[in-house]
């Protein structure tokens, strides 16, 4: 369960952060969830963790599923997903992190995009989704890097206190019995780096910055379609995969 400190530090997050820049980050998030979910036609979809609702906000508008659900451990979290009136939106509500407060096989999808970097205890987390539904999406950042632990104050300071590389995330996801069907690495797109450049950071927004953020998008696409999967894992800054229940229902303990 999450301790009080914790849920006071994401409401304050849900209240003082920057909407549009959410927003932004969202889109290509719940693209990511669309494109990896092609081959599934989900009609009951629950998103755990689902912060201010801007996720669903886009898979509402793109009629992913019929009925949609949330849970977030903020309160703040939770009346800003109902204040959008989503028309597909069934239910929002609190939960402490953990348990989730559903019968099991609820749910066809769970979507936990972004949230287990967060969680102290992933494989309980992982058990639960596993519990309520048949199909979990899960997207995390690609925070690995050599070196990462000299830079571990930036990574506490955004509440990340686990790191994935896509072979390490599967391991983790197959060793608790879930097989994967689809997956996705994606770079963060050219409008997001500006807006966090010139907004977020407002640098000075020219044009020789401006093309260098295009091209660099563009140079590692294009080396990564060339190279293969291991280029392509290395220049990634997400992993999106969709898992399902495994036959051999294994895991470690």
């Amino acid at each position: 369960m999450l301790s009080e400190e914790v849920k006071k530090a994401y409401d304050n997050f849900y209240t003082n952060s920057d909407v549009a820049w959410r927003m932004l980050g969202a889109k290509y998030k719940a693209q990511n969830i669309v494109d990896v979910c092609k081959s599934i036609k989900p009609k009951k979809v629950l998103e755990v963790g689902a912060g201010d609702g801007s996720i669903l906000h886009f898979l509402n508008e793109w009629n992913f599923a019929p009925e949609l659900f949330a849970l977030e451990i903020a309160q703040s979290g939770v009346e800003l997903i109902t204040e959008r009136n989503l028309s597909h939106l069934k239910e929002a509500q609190t939960f402490d992190g953990y348990k989730i407060p559903y019968e099991d096989d609820s749910f066809d999808l769970v979507i936990l995009a972004h949230v287990l970097e967060h969680v102290e205890h992933e494989r309980i987390l992982i058990r639960e989704l596993k519990r309520v539904a048949k199909y979990i999406v899960v997207e995390v950042p690609k925070d690995y890097r050599f070196g990462v632990d000299k830079r571990m104050k930036h990574f506490l300071d955004y509440g990340h206190i686990n790191m994935y590389t896509p072979t390490s995330l599967r391991f983790l996801l197959q060793s608790e019995g879930l097989e994967v069907i689809k997956d996705k690495v994606s770079m963060t797109a050219p409008e997001t780096v500006k807006f966090n450049e010139f907004v977020n950071r407002k640098a000075p927004k020219t044009f020789t910055k401006n093309l260098k953020i295009e091209l660099e998008y563009r140079i590692k696409k294009t080396l990564g379609n060339l190279l293969g999967e291991k280029k392509k894992e290395q220049f990634a800054n997400a992993y999106t995969v969709l898992t399902q229940k495994s036959d051999s229902n294994l895991h470690i303990f």
